[in-house]
Parts: C-alpha cells; sequence; structure tokens
C-alpha cells in the first residue's frame, strides 16, 4: 500500500475513531501516534520520537512538548497535541513559546483532526504566527497528500522541505484571497478588470455597477470548468464501459479464489508505476487461470497476468503487439526486475 492510500484509509477510519477517544491523551495515541507512524517514524522509539520532549526556557525547567522527531540526537520537527474536539491556537500553545528554545526547524501542531506545520519564515528562530501548510485528516486533497509526503522519514530534507515552506506559505495564503475575492469582489478587486473593459472614468456608481457582474463572471467560469470535468469523466466513464461490454468475458464457473501472493504482486505493480500514472487507474481482475492487472479497469489494456499456483510464480508481459511472454518468478520482489517493461506497456495504451 502505497503512501496515498494509506492516508486515505486513516482519513476514513478517524470518523469512526472519535465517539471513542475522550481525553487528549487518547487523542494522542488513537489519531497522532498513528498519524505519525504513516509518515514512517517508530513512534515506539525514543530515539526516533521522543514524547514529552523537555524544552527549558529561561529559569523554567522542565517544560515539555507532547512530541519531538529526532534526527541524529537533536530535534527536528516539535509537536503539541490537542484534544480533537479542541481549537487549535498557537498563541496559548507551548509550541509557540518553546520554539526558539531549540534546534527543530519545523513545529506542528495538532488535534488529531487538524494538522498544522509551522516554521520560522518571518523572524529566525521564532515560530510565525500563520501555519505555512494545514490540512483536515477527513478532507486531505491530493495535492496536500503530495505536500505531506515531503515529511515521511523515506525522504524527508531538512533544506529541501524549508525551501519550499515559504511557497506553500504564500500559495495558501494567495488561495485563501482569491477565494475571498470571488465570493465578495473588493473595490480594487472590481476596479482593475472594470478598467480593462470601461471606456470612461470608474466612479462609484461604475462600481457598484461592475461589482455584481465580476463576480458572476467568475462564478460562471469555475461552473463553467466543473461541467467540462464532469462532461469529461462522464464520457470516460461511458467508453470504458462499452469497451467492457465487447470484451471477452470473464469466467464464472469455478469459484475464484484470490491469494495474498497475488495482492501482493498487485500492491508491486501499483508501487512500479506510481510515479508514472495515478495508481486509482491500475485495478486487478481475477479470473479462474489467471489473475489480471488492468489500465483503468478495461480488458483490452492488460498491464501484466500473475500465473501464481503452490509451487510457481510467474508473470505475463505484453510487448507492443499484446503479445503475451511469460516469466518465472523466484519470488514476488523479481516482479521488479521487469519494471522497465510493464511501464512500457502502460506506456503504449
Amino acid at each position: 500500500m502505497d503512501f496515498k492510500d494509506e492516508i486515505r484509509q486513516f482519513s476514513k477510519r478517524v470518523d469512526r475513531l472519535l465517539p471513542q477517544i475522550k481525553t487528549e491523551e487518547a487523542t494522542k495515541t488513537s489519531l497522532v501516534m498513528p498519524f505519525l507512524k504513516i509518515l514512517g517514524y517508530d513512534v515506539f522509539d525514543p530515539f526516533e520520537v521522543q514524547p514529552e520532549f523537555i524544552a527549558d526556557i529561561g529559569i523554567k525547567k522542565g517544560e515539555k512538548v507532547d512530541y519531538a522527531i529526532l534526527r541524529d540526537e537533536k530535534p527536528v520537527i516539535l509537536i503539541e497535541c490537542k484534544h480533537f474536539a479542541d481549537g487549535l491556537d498557537p498563541h496559548n500553545s507551548q509550541l509557540f513559546r518553546y520554539f526558539h528554545t531549540t534546534e527543530a526547524k519545523f513545529g506542528l501542531l495538532t488535534n488529531g483532526i487538524e494538522y498544522r506545520f509551522y516554521t520560522d519564515l518571518v523572524t529566525a528562530n521564532k515560530m510565525d504566527e500563520k501555519p505555512f501548510f494545514e490540512f483536515k485528516i477527513m478532507d486531505i486533497k491530493d495535492n496536500e497528500v503530495s505536500e505531506l509526503k515531503k515529511f515521511h522519514k523515506s525522504v524527508f530534507d531538512l533544506e529541501s522541505i524549508s525551501s519550499v515552506a515559504s511557497d506553500l506559505k504564500y500559495f495558501n495564503e494567495l488561495t485563501i484571497l482569491a477565494n475571498s475575492e470571488i465570493q465578495n469582489p473588493s473595490d480594487e478587486f472590481v476596479r482593475f478588470f472594470t478598467r480593462q473593459v470601461y471606456p470612461s472614468v470608474v466612479t462609484a456608481k461604475v462600481l457598484e455597477q461592475f461589482t455584481p457582474l465580476v463576480k458572476r463572471v467568475f462564478t460562471q467560469i469555475i461552473n463553467d470548468q466543473i461541467a467540462e470535468r464532469l462532461k469529461s469523466a462522464l464520457k470516460k466513464e461511458t467508453e470504458v464501459e462499452e469497451q467492457n461490454a465487447s470484451a471477452v468475458p470473464i469466467e464464472h464457473d469455478a469459484v475464484i479464489v484470490t491469494t495474498e501472493e497475488e495482492i501482493d504482486g498487485f500492491l508491486v505493480v501499483k508501487s512500479i508505476l506510481r510515479k508514472d500514472i495515478e495508481v486509482g487507474r491500475i485495478f486487478m481482475r481475477d479470473n479462474q487461470s489467471y489473475c489480471g492487472i488492468l489500465l483503468d479497469d478495461n480488458n483490452r489494456k492488460p498491464i501484466c497476468r500473475f500465473y501464481f499456483t503452490p509451487n510457481r510464480l510467474r508473470i505475463g508481459l505484453f510487448d507492443k503487439e499484446k503479445k503475451e511472454l511469460k516469466y518465472d518468478l523466484q519470488s514476488l520482489d523479481d516482479i521488479y526486475k521487469y519494471s522497465e517493461q510493464i511501464v512500457d506497456t502502460v506506456a503504449n495504451y
């Protein structure tokens, strides 16, 4: 299961867990710790994730932050947790007060539902008042998953994330500003567009006339884009259904049992292709004689086939003419040896 799938699965599970979470400590163990585990960190290794991290300030000793993610025995991310029902206010948090007392470059404030990432873009060694990246786990978007992945242990790079934090911050602020202007256009916003089309002086009366027009224009543009995407999606769905209807029917006479090896093999193929296409386009169809891996759930677009028995593992791959060639595997890891052929097969479609 890749990172995106893990986050999506966890996102669905959070809503079911909330009624059973009564305390801040339960929020940590049921929501925050599993989240850190998905990011690749061993929450039970104090050399990697240290609970109750001490962040002394001045004469006050023994002040603690809920967690610190360590690298080379030094904190890189400080984490403060709240109960999931509590709001997140950085001004009242220990994270805000103790950020500058450690070598940590990032702060994470969370209640297990909302996640806010902070750094020191405005003043060095002083945590910014506004997060540079934030999301809600139960409503996380694909672009947010991509940004979150940069904090995964396997790819975490302090310098790289620091360099994109500024862009993320301003991108988020511009997004909020753009949404605000579309909903309630300011005089400056309306005046900018009015000047492009109105031949005379833009007076207060002209602004009053053009304000609802500008709002209607942007609303219409957004609606047209949504309608076009829906039209495209429906067209694609219809094409897939027509192709499947005309394809060779799947065998149903015998009981079909999908094995763990077939599922693991399917995940390997998704891992190989995830950099080239959306993994949601990759499907598995099992039948009596083989387990097929398809692009867009279309029988006419086979990616590969598994011929797995208790005594033998074989994979069927396809050339440009869709001619199938079968290869023996010593283990499922051998599928990676054929990564290039698998990628080329998908590219041919």
